[in-house]
């Protein structure tokens, strides 16, 4: 590549001081040969092949195919594969914004669930199965569960919540036995290694499930479960699927990059599937190769295989010893008088609600108690906590979770973190995590409340009254969490029923003319005088990284009090010198001519604009 005569001292420096880092073989290694001794990722015959059906041996699974874009890609070739326009999909409404673009590229009209909210943490938790439960048999009632294609779930969730993958999955196939379900377990990759954790995996439950539903002792367990409802009497909905309609159809997509040995965006799909020979795969590979380069980085898959063998041979020695040294920082901070001054280990009890938690198993280490087991909590919870998540309560520093992330440990003591919420830092422990990064960390959090202590100190009066203004406010003072409000109606899949045509929304916010910027001070007027904001595109506060308003959703008062109060200076989507940005009254009424016309001639033909003569269908009407 020639090199312009001004920055050439500039340009030679950087790549001298590249070389030196990384060293000449990462350049010796690079490649554009995609056939041959080097296989092609698109059509492996060869040696990629081979790599990616041990790697389905090892993760448990039917299919594996590699990425080279990080799970952002993975999910979208997964959705692109699966989803056609006008599918109804589930989809967790707080999870990684990839799903949420991959509902714009698909088509799909979709349908948010909320997670219980974490108000105090300034967090989500995860989907309750009830919400999801409720949501499908609101679609059921209206005639709308045919099209109801995927569930789309976070496990485990960035703050470590686990599902109970077996039941959601279970009790879903009884209400639609042929559910497709997608798990980001972008953060789970490592639990296929250990049996605790492997139970609550995509692919082990799914295989399970596979197995067991085609037993001759399942079958006879259903006759008796239908036995016992219908003496029951009344309208009883079973909790076991159909033996003779469930499919199994599960994918997981993982990133081996975050919590197994990869380069950086190495990701795999899982693939257990019992129809993807009969109605998936062309389309699948159709999918890939939409979203694929076709000069894939050969170090990157190459490390994807590396990671793979590592835990085929030491994956379970590597996990245990991840959740030790998780179990020993909890224990250090829990027992440390100076740490316990302004930090706090997020407990389970903490982060999942008692009526989620059976067992109830509340905390991993009690300082009185010691360690609790887990076995119990893992096997029967419908939320578990991964103990390699440690949500550090910061909010008696004074300090909020963003500036303590950069001021403290990044500027001072070079330690990164990929979470913070407003009042907590999110440290994780991996299969790299050494007893000595256990200790600078425990070192580095001493070093930061003696900080504070002197800090705290040298305040005259007033400067102390304002520190606990703001320390109350870290702590009891936390903006409440807006849950997804609701599709305008003219971006409403069917009116009164869950599902909205974000795709639709999206594009029609291309067309200027259509949309308009509204200060977020002006906001709460025009709301209250009766007028509806309509976002066009997605607006993602980060931390904590979820969309608070995707494109075709309506604002309400709770979501812009909690814009207003966020003190994160990251949100996306948003430009505070014009404001947010809305669909026109024109816009959102495009469509009213035509259905007026429609209508007068129904009324005219004597269909009274429903057709045949015949009243529709009342349906239930829920936020979409």
């Amino acid at each position: 590549m020639p090199i312009s005569r001004g920055n050439s001292v500039f340009k030679s420096n950087w790549i001298d001081d590249f070389g030196e880092f990384y060293g000449r073989n990462l350049f010796l290694a690079e490649t554009s040969s995609t056939t041959g001794g080097l296989d092609s990722l698109l059509q492996p015959t060869g040696p990629l092949k081979k790599a990616q059906e041990m790697a389905a041996k090892a993760f448990g699974s039917k299919r594996t195919y590699f990425a080279t874009n990080g799970t952002s890609t993975s999910n979208k070739v997964v959705l692109q594969a699966l989803v056609e326009p006008g599918d109804v999909v589930l989809i967790d409404r707080d999870c990684h914004k990839s799903h949420h673009y991959g509902m714009v590229l698909a088509g799909a009209y979709v349908t948010y669930l909320d997670s219980y909210p974490l108000q105090k943490y300034s967090m989500y938790g995860a989907v309750p199965l009830s919400e999801i439960k409720e949501r499908l048999l609101t679609l059921k009632e209206s005639g709308r569960l045919d099209q109801v294609k995927m569930l789309l779930l976070t496990n485990c969730t960035f703050d470590g919540l686990v599902y109970n993958v077996e039941r959601v999955m279970e009790e879903v196939l009884a209400i639609k036995p042929d559910m497709i379900f997608l798990w980001d377990e972008a953060w789970f990759g490592f639990a296929a290694f250990t049996p605790i954790y492997r139970q609550r995996t995509a692919m082990y439950v799914a295989k399970k499930l596979s197995k067991k539903y085609r037993s001759r002792e399942y079958r006879e367990q259903y006759e008796q479960h239908l036995a016992d409802l219908k003496k029951k009497g009344g309208n009883q909905i079973s909790r076991l699927p159909n033996p003779e309609l469930v499919q199994i159809r599960v994918y997981s997509t993982q990133s081996t990059h975050k919590t197994l040995s990869s380069l950086r965006q190495g990701s795999m799909i899982h693939i257990y599937d019992e129809e993807f020979e009969r109605k998936v795969e062309n389309a699948f590979h159709e999918a890939y190769m939409t979203h694929t380069s076709t000069s894939a980085n050969y170090q990157i898959l190459a490390s994807l295989d590396v990671g793979r063998r590592q835990v085929s041979f030491e994956g379970y020695e590597l996990v245990e010893k991840s959740v030790e040294m998780a179990m020993l920082l909890r224990a250090k901070i829990s027992d440390h008088p100076q740490l316990k001054k302004y930090f706090k280990v997020l407990t389970i009890k903490d982060l999942i609600p008692d009526q989620y938690r059976q067992s109830g198993l509340s905390e991993y280490y009690h300082p009185d108690l010691g360690w609790q087991r887990l076995e119990e909590a893992w096997a029967n919870d419908e939320f578990v906590l991964d103990p390699t998540k440690i949500n550090l309560h910061i909010g008696n520093t004074g300090v909020d979770g963003d500036t303590f992330k950069n001021k403290y440990l990044m500027d001072q003591f070079h330690i990164q973190v990929n979470k913070t919420s407003r009042n907590s830092v999110l440290f994780m422990t991996n299969i790299g995590t050494t007893r000595s990064s256990v200790s600078y960390l425990i070192s580095t959090l001493l070093k930061i409340s003696e900080q504070i202590d002197a800090q705290f100190y040298s305040l005259n009066p007033e400067e102390h009254r304002i520190l606990q203004d703001r320390i109350y406010s870290l702590t009891e003072q936390a903006p409440p969490l807006p849950d997804f409000s609701y599709f305008h109606d003219s971006f409403r899949a069917v009116a009164g029923i869950p599902g909205g045509r974000m795709r639709e929304a999206y594009f029609l916010s291309y067309q200027e003319n259509k949309c308009e910027y509204v200060k977020l001070t002006d906001c709460k007027k025009l709301i209250e005088s009766g007028r509806q904001l309509v976002s066009t595109s997605f607006i993602i506060p980060y931390p904590p990284g979820f969309p608070v308003l995707v494109p075709g959703q309506v604002m309400t008062i709770e979501i812009l009090d909690f814009l207003e109060a966020l003190d994160v200076k990251e949100i996306h989507g948003y430009r505070p010198e014009l404001g947010l940005r809305f669909f026109t009254e024109a816009a959102l009424n495009r469509h009213q001519s035509g259905t007026a016309l429609m209508g007068a001639a129904a009324a005219m033909a004597g269909m009274g604009g429903l057709g045949n003569g015949k009243r529709k269908k009342k349906v239930p009407t829920a936020k979409g």
